[in-house]
């Protein structure tokens, strides 16, 4: 996975649209689907809670799959970009401290993993504008190039392959 220019208030108004749709269709499939199914097999003087959660589930397998198969859609381009980031860096982060030993020991394809990771991590903190962390994931950028520096290494994010987690 290669980081992307994404636009940021594109991306900002797309997600919020695309989240209050979400919202919008569960909540009327949800309630259609056990209101219909109450009517046809509910109980009178008993509970529902079944068929409530049979309408639930219906709505969150539409959406899901509407979700699925508009995934490649121009519209959705920068929210499922940021969805994808967010997977990748979670594997990287379940696999950081093994990465950051590597590192240690000068090893390249670990600084490239955590390079990406750093940087990434700068571009999803500046879109979902969490700045709170940046100081520190600074801190850590700089040294980590200074120690890539020092094995006289020279790295991009370009270099990531998601491929170079499997040997951590």
């Amino acid at each position: 996975m290669q980081l992307k220019q994404i636009n940021k208030e594109r991306y900002s108004k797309h997600y919020k649209q695309i989240m209050v749709g979400v919202v919008i269709l569960l909540a009327v499939i949800a309630l259609s689907v056990s209101t219909l199914l109450i009517q046809l097999m509910g109980n009178q003087d008993g509970s529902n809670f079944w068929l409530n959660v049979a309408g639930v589930v219906v709505a969150a397998v539409v959406v899901v799959s509407l979700l699925r198969r508009y995934r490649d859609h121009e519209y959705m381009y920068e929210v499922i970009y940021v969805w994808d980031l967010k997977q990748m860096l979670n594997k990287i982060y379940r696999k950081q401290k093994k990465v950051k030993a590597a590192i240690e020991t000068g090893d390249r394809d670990a600084m490239v993993i955590m390079n990406w990771s750093y940087n990434g991590s700068e571009q999803l903190y500046n879109l979902d504008n969490n700045t709170i962390t940046m100081e520190d994931l600074h801190r850590s950028m700089r040294e980590l190039q200074q120690t890539i520096e020092e094995h006289g290494y020279s790295v991009t994010t370009d270099e990531f392959r998601p491929e170079m987690l499997d040997k951590y």
